[in-house]
């Protein structure tokens, strides 16, 4: 793997065997989407092959149309709550119904956009299920073989955060063409 220069896009040193569409699609959508909750992200990350997920929320939703699949977004619990704050104008001191419906919210935005991103291509899905929130930590997510992985990691702005994992938020896609 190559290592992007100040002049060279970091979608141009991606190995070939990443999906450059899916990659694309959320890179473009999230920045848009976190946007809307007051933030700003830049990615710093990619693996065709998703582990552990590392933060406290996790939003899924399902995929359906000429794929079938999910998307995931993972964050810490202190990013849920800066983000959740940042799209609702409001102050959260830790996880409540509003910010567990919040986290659902950031990832339907999310996957909304990845959704239009995608809709004119081989990749595109017409139908998203309604969110779904894991609360809980250090959970592992079993992937058949066959399938597209992708997971994308972004560094969000977060005055709040110490520590680098309440900075990143991860954007999973696991989908399969139908």
């Amino acid at each position: 793997m190559s290592v992007a220069t100040l002049d060279q896009p970091a979608a141009e040193v991606l190995p070939i065997d990443f999906n450059r569409e899916l990659f694309n699609a959320v890179v473009d959508s999230v920045p848009k989407a976190l946007a809307m909750c007051g933030g700003k992200a830049k990615c710093v990350g990619i693996s065709r092959m998703p582990t552990k997920q590392h933060g406290e929320v996790t939003g899924l939703i399902g995929a359906h149309g000429k794929v079938s699949g999910f998307l995931a977004v993972n964050m810490s619990r202190k990013l849920g709550l800066h983000l959740v704050g940042g799209l609702l104008g409001e102050t959260y001191p830790d996880l409540t119904p509003q910010v567990v419906d919040g986290a659902g919210e950031v990832t339907n935005i999310i996957a909304g956009g990845v959704k239009s991103a995608l809709s004119r291509g081989e990749w595109a899905f017409s139908h998203i299920t309604v969110p779904s929130v894991i609360v809980g930590d250090g959970y592992q997510v079993a992937f058949a073989s066959g399938i597209e992985l992708l997971d994308v990691c972004f560094e969000v702005e977060n005055p709040d955060a110490i520590v680098t994992s309440d900075r990143l938020l991860h954007v999973t896609l696991s989908i399969l063409k139908l």
